[in-house]
């Protein structure tokens, strides 16, 4: 009971948090053409706060949707956090780290 139990709350938790994904799946996904660019994503980043600077980029699968995680710091030093749609491109979400 208490295996079933503690096996429920781990796969809720990877189903709320998602999923990293690694680089070889990343470029299996990429052969596919499931993903755009790591580039074209930075690109668009970089022109939306130029001179920023990258801090960290991660791969990640949550409800079935692939997204970019990329924080950076920008020219007024401060840390953003973008959540961008690895599909399409689409910035999902663009907030101040705290």
């Amino acid at each position: 009971m208490i295996r079933l139990l503690l096996a429920t709350c781990l796969l809720l938790t990877n189903t709320v948090l998602g999923r990293d994904i690694g680089p070889g799946e990343a470029l299996e996904l990429r052969k596919k053409n499931a993903l755009i660019p790591l580039e074209h994503i930075l690109a668009a980043v970089s022109k939306r706060y130029p001179e920023s600077r990258l801090l960290e980029v991660e791969l990640e699968e949550e409800h079935g949707l692939f997204l970019y995680e990329v924080e950076i710091l920008t020219n007024r030093q401060q840390v953003r956090e973008l959540e961008i749609d690895a599909g399409t491109g689409s910035i999902i979400k663009d907030e101040l780290e705290d």
